[in-house]
């Protein structure tokens, strides 16, 4: 048995399910091939579920505050409510993802896809030979298989858990490690965190780098430049590390990344290793190589961000059913963790301008004494905003502070307008607000610049 279309798409996540929809623009022959889950990978165990359990966890952390509010009143915490809350939340986003996976019908196969050659694949014993084809197989956190006979989790299974342990080790503090952690540790569970580098949050600014190893040490135990062993012992599992820490957990969870869903996809009959495939994928076009084929979301291991892979299956869904292939420019780059405060890279990372040899200038706002945290108790964290030396434009932007998630979208608008400071200095900043703690760093800048500071930022009339 066997059939033709004119794209098939391997994989219904974001990155395949905004391929499906560009493809359907053009051609009703499309055809979507699943095997195992479905609802995506953020509406089932990332981004959705672990903001959740990260709201409870800031929520129930404000009662520290409540005293000096005058606020009176005792809070406890039911964790066994707080994961039946979590799984209910995660239930309605991805029941919201399989409204539209079920409006595909009989065109959503469900399977294993596996290529027999480069334009036929293979499911279920059927064959689908297909003009285009797009690969969106997504992504699986990694554990040694070691971890896994003694019982370590990862992300994939801890929002299944009933209720949650009181200690728990974390190995591993890029952004969800960073996140879960000071989440779990702020409903009352000790945790101890284990990075391998000597970052955390997927900062590379040695000075924002610094406080977020402060602040998350308020939480938790962070144990840095550190690789672990586990051993399995009568009361949970032994963590000893290399920096010669040891302690004994209830639990831990792997946070190590995640690995690309591509073995098994029978990519040899393509002339491909799985170990080069991501230097053949083009990040304008999502074209492997020369082929038919077309490969999009986090099985490409480029920008496993949610709106990335969104725009990269748009990309890959656009080009299958074009007759040239378009290459389009791609967003300012943008990452955030959900810690408290909030970790942000937006632009140009401090490593990647460092590694170019920019010549900038820094500002910088420290958010200890800045009027509108201080009075919502979070005056914590630092910004640090990068701008190249002769034209004062923004080039980047690393910080821990609180609602940095707004200023990194407000940076990367600027950066994509390709603004200098002065530019961006013509905005108001309303008093009080946290964004004055952004005017702050750019006038640091202005005032480096040739010229200094010494007219006002406003623009001159003319006349």
């Amino acid at each position: 048995m066997s059939q033709n279309v004119d794209v098939a798409i391997i994989g219904a996540g974001t990155a395949g399910l905004n391929a499906f929809s560009k493809v359907r623009q053009k051609t009703t022959n499309v055809i979507l091939i699943n095997d195992g889950h479905y609802g995506t990978t953020c509406a089932r165990v990332g981004c959705m579920p672990s903001k959740v359990l990260i709201e409870v966890a800031r929520e129930f952390s404000r009662r520290q505050h409540f005293a000096d509010f005058g606020i009176n009143g005792n809070l406890t915490i039911d964790r066994q409510q707080v994961m039946k809350h979590v799984r209910k939340m995660r239930d309605w986003f991805v029941g919201r993802v399989m409204q539209n996976v079920n409006k595909i019908g009989e065109k959503n196969l469900k399977g294993r896809a596996r290529f027999i050659e480069p334009q036929i694949l293979e499911v279920n014993g059927e064959r689908i030979h297909a003009n285009k084809i797009i690969i969106a197989t997504g992504s699986r956190p990694i554990i040694p298989p070691k971890w896994r006979e003694l019982g370590v989790i990862t992300t994939d299974d801890f929002f299944e858990l009933e209720t949650l342990p009181d200690s728990m080790a974390i190995i591993g503090l890029g952004a969800i490690g960073s996140e879960l952690g000071q989440a779990l540790a702020r409903l009352g569970i000790r945790i101890v965190g284990v990075e391998k580098q000597s970052t955390v949050c997927g900062l590379t600014d040695p000075e924002v780098n610094k406080v977020a190893i402060e602040e998350l040490s308020k939480d938790i135990e962070v144990w840095i430049e550190s690789s672990a062993e586990l051993s399995k012992v009568s009361d949970g599992i032994k963590i000893e590390t290399t920096s010669g820490r040891s302690t004994t957990v209830e639990m831990v969870l792997a946070s190590l990344g995640r690995i690309p869903n591509i073995d098994n996809l029978g990519l040899e009959v393509l002339g491909i290793k799985n170990n080069n495939i991501k230097e053949l994928i083009n990040p304008n076009t999502m074209q492997l190589d020369d082929l038919p084929i077309f490969i999009a979301g986090d099985v490409t291991n480029l920008k496993p961000i949610l709106h990335e892979v969104a725009d990269e299956g748009a990309i890959a869904g656009y080009n299958a059913v074009s007759e040239t292939i378009q290459a389009f420019k791609r967003r300012v780059p943008l990452r955030i963790a959900f810690t408290d405060p909030q970790t942000v890279v937006v632009g140009a990372s401090f490593s990647e301008l460092k590694e170019q040899n920019q010549d900038i200038i820094i500002g910088e706002r420290n958010f200890k004494v800045q009027g509108r945290t201080k009075i919502m108790a979070r005056n914590h964290g630092l910004l640090r905003i990068y701008a190249e030396r002769q034209s004062g434009r923004l080039l980047g932007a690393e910080m821990m502070m609180p609602d940095g998630e707004y200023i990194g979208h407000f940076l990367a608008l600027a950066i994509e307008n390709q603004l200098t400071v002065r530019d961006v200095m013509v905005t108001p900043f309303y008093h009080p607000t946290i964004l004055e703690g952004l005017d702050n760093a750019l006038n640091m800048i202005a005032a480096q610049l040739e010229g200094g500071n010494k007219a006002p930022v406003l623009r001159k009339l003319k006349g």
